[in-house]
């Protein structure tokens, strides 16, 4: 049953994480925030498959219920429109073409440092403060790294969403 719900939930969040960037059902960016809270829920339940049940529970309070509600707030409050499309520019081209050189080298680069780091998989049970010491000593790279994923998100959402100077 577990290896069932494992496929189901990783199914669940492949298609619903593709639906947030290539959404065919509609083009709004409120459908995609919310496939994305869809891709998170499913993410939690692999939490609890892993018997992690602080992270499943972080996971939706955290960023579902937080992060996600930001987002909304943000895109509702801008009122992007889909017939006001910005031209892709050279410089913004040259740009995300640099960002993804950029993760293309962090994705090999950090895995083979971390490796050197850690001496095998870290086992921590049941503790807060554990996990807390762990996260911030361990895993603390990965850890800043999403946090300035975040920012990066929000400050994209106010760009693509400000108005062009007439």
């Amino acid at each position: 049953m577990q290896d069932i719900l494992f496929y189901v939930f990783a199914a669940l969040t492949l298609v619903c994480g593709f639906l947030v960037v290539a959404n065919p059902i509609s083009r709004s960016p409120v459908t995609s925030a919310l496939f994305l809270v869809l891709t998170i829920v499913s993410l939690s339940g692999l939490f609890v498959l892993l018997h992690a049940f602080f992270l499943a529970a972080v996971q939706i309070v955290v960023y579902a219920g937080a992060a996600l509600v930001l987002f909304l707030f943000v895109i509702m409050m801008l009122d992007l429109k889909a017939e006001e499309r910005r031209r892709i520019t050279r410089l913004g081209l040259i740009g995300g073409g640099l960002v993804a050189v950029a993760m293309a080298w962090l994705f090999r680069v950090v895995p083979r440092e971390a490796a050197l780091v850690a001496s095998g998989p870290a086992h921590v049970e049941g503790s807060t403060p554990a996990l807390g010491a762990l996260l911030f000593t361990q895993y603390l790279l990965p850890f800043e790294a999403i946090s300035l994923v975040l920012v990066a998100g929000m400050v994209g959402a106010i760009l693509l969403s400000r108005k062009e100077p007439s």
